[in-house]
């Protein structure tokens, strides 16, 4: 046992320990001194001791508790649970506590963790009875929890120990999903929404293709595609045949490098990103655009292209629990995903890296630009995350950063810490 460990334990048992001291001093008093008096306050003290001791342990004896409530949440959304507590002897019971472990609540943004939580105070339960509660927690942190047993404690009426019981009736699952914001309009060039607005000037039936060749006409083609000059050379009908475009297609690279993340918490350029992903792939799916996301974590992502409301959920699934704990750079994620991207795809890059690396992800970003895909850049000044009085040395040159992703014709969006998102993402 280390001293912060020792000092701990000593504080939780002061009163007993204290106590115990005083009792043994009477009672030595008592044997030396052979009077009734110091007997009298010896046997007090004793009888305190055991009071306290055993009247903890009594009041949560025959108490049952259980806890039921959503099995989903958004990050800052405030939900409740339902929690029963039931008094199963005959006898009533009183200043009990409710108590539970939801690392979600209290969330501290410095060391990302939470002790157990006080929900609430049982004062009078007669013999017999239940009592519900209804207890508004609200959802700090998201992640997929397994909590309880909802548990009850009390250390009435001297606070010498704690008595605690836990039910495994109150054991369930919570999965916060990361706050999503709305976002009107994505800056995808030649998707659905901008193709009727001039973006492509496409030929009635073509849909978002472009010109790729002619070929010979085949049973089932279009015969507004037939190119009559080539047709009246060659005596022979040929068509024009189109290349979809994948400019309707979006491709989400989060980066989960730890070396990258910049602040605590919450407040971090990782959670940032996250939150930003989220609100994009809702976005895109919400307009039909085939999307998938990737990034490089101890727990990899990964999927095929999609998109709809189902299929959105299955990205806000993998988003509840990603995590940056990757230690493979961004430069590596960029490379790979390079040879899947379609000519005109988007791909979405999260820029919040360490100066060492940028030289590499700048050169994967423009072998992405060469291979025809569009960037959008969302750029985290990293100084606005840093807490403050902390050096800034390695990080980058932000201006420069900005400046080099205009030369590769990204579309860069900036994102300092406490940003309004929903207007920076709308503006």
């Amino acid at each position: 046992m280390d001293f912060g460990s020792f000092t701990a334990w000593f504080s939780a048992r002061r009163k007993m320990l204290v106590l115990l001291a005083l009792t043994a001093v009477a009672y030595l008093a008592a044997v030396n001194r052979a009077q009734a008096f110091m007997w009298a306050i010896a046997a007090l003290l004793s009888a305190t001791l055991i009071t306290g001791f055993t009247w903890p342990r009594w009041l949560v004896k025959q108490l049952s508790v259980s806890r039921s409530g959503p099995s989903r949440a958004e990050e800052g959304e405030t939900i409740e649970f339902q929690v029963v507590v039931e008094n199963r002897g005959w006898l009533p019971r009183f200043m009990v506590e409710l108590v539970d472990h939801l690392p979600f609540v209290g969330f501290a943004d410095a060391k990302g963790e939470s002790s157990e939580k006080v929900l609430g105070m049982l004062a009078y339960l007669p013999g017999r009875k239940r009592q519900q509660f209804k207890v508004p927690v609200l959802c700090e942190k998201r992640g997929y929890y397994r909590l309880g047993p909802v548990g009850l404690a009390s250390s009435f009426p001297l606070g010498l120990t704690e008595a605690k019981i836990n039910r495994n009736e109150g054991i369930q699952t919570l999965t916060i999903y990361p706050d999503v914001f709305a976002i009107l309009a994505l800056p995808l060039r030649g998707a659905p929404s901008q193709i009727h607005r001039g973006g492509y000037l496409l030929p009635e039936g073509a849909g978002a293709a472009e010109f790729s060749g002619l070929r010979e006409y085949r049973r089932g083609d279009n015969p507004r595609h037939v190119h009559w000059p080539t047709t009246a050379r060659l005596n022979e009908l040929m068509v024009r045949e189109y290349e979809p475009l994948a400019s309707a297609c979006l491709y989400i690279a989060l980066d989960q490098a730890a070396e990258a993340n910049v602040g605590l918490g919450r407040q971090s350029t990782f959670e940032y990103a996250v939150r930003i992903a989220a609100s994009i792939a809702r976005s895109a799916c919400a307009q039909s655009t085939r999307t998938r996301i990737a990034g490089d974590g101890q727990r990899a992502l990964r999927g095929l292209p999609g998109s709809g409301d189902g299929y959105f959920q299955g990205i806000l699934d993998e988003l509840a629990v990603v995590a940056c704990d990757g230690s493979i750079p961004y430069a590596h994620l960029l490379t790979e995903i390079g040879p899947h991207c379609l000519r005109g795809e988007t791909v979405v890059v999260f820029l919040s890296e360490k100066g060492t690396r940028w030289a590499q992800t700048l050169q994967a970003l423009a072998t992405l630009r060469a291979r025809q895909a569009h960037l959008f850049a969302v750029v985290f000044d990293q100084a606005t995350f840093l807490p403050e009085g902390t050096a800034s040395g390695l990080l980058p040159d932000h201006a420069g950063i900005t400046a080099a992703l205009l030369e590769l014709g990204a579309y860069c969006v900036t994102v300092r810490q406490g940003d309004d998102l929903v207007r920076l993402f709308n503006s």
